[in-house]
């Protein structure tokens, strides 16, 4: 088999090794999904199993559909599951719905959706305080994450505080979602172990199916689906696991590292492999990873090694403020633009999401195109959501929480008293909201009133009828048509226009969703649009990835900046209360760096604007621990001016502060070894390390091809410029001197903004 043929030698044994419990502990970019796939399809080719015998689940959709592509170019695979857990557990509920005591359509509600339910049960009990609601919403979360029922858990937590109140939430949450025929996302493990447990029939069968079983990021794991996956292995025992214990990072979501770590434990005969050869790094970026992941305790002991080039050693830039290092970032993609480098070949991770902004701003101001992403996701928009909960209505009827939500959506003068009544009535008779709406003649309401409600029951009449004959894609353009829904969100605001573009977007999706998958029904959409993540929205545009590192696991970029690099931002401030939490931050730290293949910059912000106030930070310990790996001089006083910016990376540059001058005391210069050369500079920031020989010029604009240089000489006080973005402006003031040039710009509807003459994408339009 050709697929043999093209794995190393740690990669063919675990391959060939296809009976029994086989646990392979692969390194970042070790090549673990070719080892997968290879295993597979060399059962089916080799070994003669048939597909409808082998299960391989994975964590996100994106990891599915990539697994499942790389294995039709291998072999037919038709009539295996290929898919995610939580997919997994939908089809098995959706076969055994009604063992389980629901119906074949549930609806899947996210974690947006659960809190709304939630928040509704709280008021209903008179909960109003907010402490209260928060304790329903973490234990709510926290049970259902453990896989305990109301009554285990009240016992287990019986000392917490508000526990009575929450267990309360608990129950009348259950009863709802049985009410709606609805589960959560968490649900869909929890009834699938259940299910396994109770009915002999169904865990006889889907064991007795999967002959072989495959799992990939097994770290990521938690009880409750480790207690599916041996269920599922208990009639054959031909368990393959996938993993790396030293990107075991969530935690903080029920991830279970003791899974991979004590795998023998659950199963003694287990053979275990490595895969330490990393295919995708350089030695510089090899060498760092494993000096941060050697300061584990609780792992499994492996290092990473490669044939790749030695490369170029990291870089550390210690900024002054957080503007200064957005800056930094800008600038140092604007030269390797030059050099030939793609935007998608560059990523900007940090630990929280709340440090997005300064990049926005600076990346918005020269024109570097830029996705966040570890944020607010298109799907959980408002007016997506919406769009979303009149299709889970038209395939759940029973779906109260749809119902609530879009009742007055656009509007129809419908209140939440009215609602209230919608309810009362529903309990009373025992019927869904959409029932009662059906119903609102019988209701205690005035005419005006009554005619509201029926307009909104006949709306969603009509478009239960309409998707009898209607595709998925077609209904959705339906929906949106009738309802006028584009014009709803369209209020002379730019975020109006904004919201209208998002529906066109999602219309997009929709259709994109249906050539992909012809058959597919309208709740099949709906399941992929709730199993989604992170990871499955970003797309090949160019353009800098901007996102948290937890959203990018199991991706690679060129270069990466990891920035932030400060005291109570990475590791998080929390981890320092948790037994085990600074492990997983530095356990988060490590693939970080590994998604790095050629260039990695390291940044943080000597003070730094974050929860409504400004103040001094420190180095990361991490920095501490990795100060001998990288060159770092122990960290100095602050020095009472800020220094002549960022000296002569890429030509020079200024910073927002001192643009090339000594303002205040501590102008003492000083050689740093700066970008693969040494650069006279203040010390107000500082960059260490090295990396590829600069380019002879500076960087040109990148705003739209052909690309040229600012004639910063040209930017006066009074010149009228034109910015890609900003639009019409004056320039009002200037600073610095050559290529070091900041300019204020008084734009006609942005205001005022600080640029780089030499970078900004602006165009003289007269003086």
């Amino acid at each position: 088999m050709e697929e043999l043929a093209a794995l190393n030698e740690e990669q063919r044994g675990p391959v060939l090794d296809t009976e029994g419990a086989v646990l392979v502990l692969a390194g970042a970019g070790s090549g673990k999904t070719r080892v997968l796939t290879a295993r597979i399809a060399h059962l089916i080719e080799e070994k003669g199993v048939s597909p409808y015998n082998i299960l391989a689940i994975t964590f996100t959709n994106k990891a599915a559909n990539e697994m499942k592509e790389r294995l039709l170019t291998m072999t037919e695979i038709s009539g295996a599951w290929v898919c995610t857990i939580h997919s997994m557990c939908v089809k098995i509920l959706r076969t055994y719905a009604a063992q389980c005591g629901l119906e074949e359509n549930f609806s899947i509600y996210s974690e947006q959706e659960r809190n709304t339910v939630v928040k509704q049960i709280c008021r209903e009990l008179g909960y109003e305080d907010e402490a209260m609601l928060k304790s329903a919403k973490f234990h709510l979360s926290n049970a259902k994450m453990l896989g305990l029922s109301a009554e285990e858990y009240a016992a287990k937590y019986s000392h917490e505080r508000n526990i009575e109140g929450a267990i309360k939430v608990y129950v009348r949450y259950n009863e709802r979602l049985r009410k709606s025929n609805a589960l959560d996302f968490d649900d869909l493990l929890v009834e699938a172990r259940k299910l396994l447990r109770e009915s002999k029939e169904a865990l006889s069968e889907l064991a007795g199916r999967f002959c072989y079983i495959h799992v990939d990021e097994f770290q990521d794991t938690n009880a409750v689906q480790f207690d599916i996956i041996k269920m599922l292995a208990s009639v054959h025992g031909n368990l393959f696991v996938v993993g790396d214990d030293d990107q075991s990072i969530y935690g903080w979501r029920g991830a279970e590292i003791a899974n991979i770590l004590h795998f023998e434990r659950s199963f003694p005969k287990a053979k275990v492999y490595k895969l330490q050869r990393n295919y995708r790094s350089t030695k510089e970026i090899l060498s760092l990873a494993n000096a941060a992941i050697s300061n584990n305790r609780l792992r499994k002991g492996k290092e990473l090694w490669t044939a790749n080039p030695e490369g170029e050693k990291p870089v550390v830039h210690e900024a002054e403020e957080e503007s200064d290092e957005a800056l930094y970032c800008a600038r140092v993609i604007a030269g390797l633009k030059q050099e030939g480098y793609k935007l998608s070949d560059f990523a900007v991770l940090m630990r929280i999401n709340a440090l997005t902004r300064s990049f926005e701003q600076e990346f918005t101001k020269y024109g570097l195109s830029y996705k966040v992403f570890g944020g607010f996701k298109f799907f959980e928009r408002k007016e997506i959501k919406d769009i979303l909960a009149y299709l889970r209505l038209i395939a759940n009827p029973f779906d109260d929480e749809a119902v609530a939500r879009v009742v007055n959506v656009p509007k129809r003068g419908i209140g939440e008293r009215t609602v209230q009544t919608l309810r009362a009535y529903a309990e009373t008779e025992g019927l869904s909201l959409y029932d009662a709406a059906l119903d609102c003649d019988l209701l205690p309401l005035n005419a005006g009133t009554k005619a509201k409600v029926k307009s909104f029951a006949d709306a969603v009449k009509d478009l239960i009828v309409k998707s009898q004959d209607l595709s998925v894609y077609k209904l959705a353009v339906y929906l949106v048509d009738t309802l006028g829904l584009r014009d709803f969100y369209r209020d002379g605001t730019d975020e109006g226009e904004a919201k209208a573009a998002n529906i066109d977007e999602f219309l997009a999706s929709v259709e994109e969703f249906e050539r992909l998958n012809e058959e597919a029904s309208l709740s099949d959409y709906l399941q992929q649009i709730t199993l989604y993540s992170d990871t499955d929205e970003m797309d090949e545009g160019d353009y800098v990835t901007i996102a948290t590192i937890h959203a990018v696991k199991g991706l690679e970029f060129r270069c990466v900046f990891l920035a932030g690099m400060e005291e109570n931002i990475f590791p998080s401030p929390r981890s320092l209360d948790e037994p085990q939490g600074i492990e997983e931050e530095r356990r988060l730290l490590y693939v970080a760096i590994t998604r790095a293949k050629e260039k990695l910059y390291i940044t943080r912000s000597r003070s730094r604007f974050l929860y409504g106030r400004r103040e001094q930070t420190a180095r990361s310990q991490f920095l501490g621990e990795l100060s001998e790996a990288l060159g770092l001089p122990p960290e100095r006083e602050r020095f009472g001016g800020y220094g002549g910016g960022y000296g002569g990376g890429y030509g020079g540059f200024g910073a927002s502060r001192g643009f090339g001058s000594s303002r205040g005391s501590g102008g003492r210069r000083e050689n740093v070894r700066y970008l693969g050369r040494a650069s006279e500079r203040d010390e107000g920031t500082f960059s260490f390390g090295g990396t590829s020989k600069p380019p002879s010029r500076p960087p040109q604009p990148v705003s739209a091809p052909p690309a040229r240089q600012n004639d910063v000489g040209g930017f006066t006080v009074g010149t009228r410029v034109k910015h890609a973005r900003f639009g019409d402006g004056v320039i009002v003031a200037t600073r610095g001197a050559g290529r070091n040039v900041i300019i204020t710009v008084r734009f006609e509807t942005a205001g005022n903004k600080d640029l780089s003459a030499a970078l900004a994408p602006l165009e003289i339009i007269g003086g």
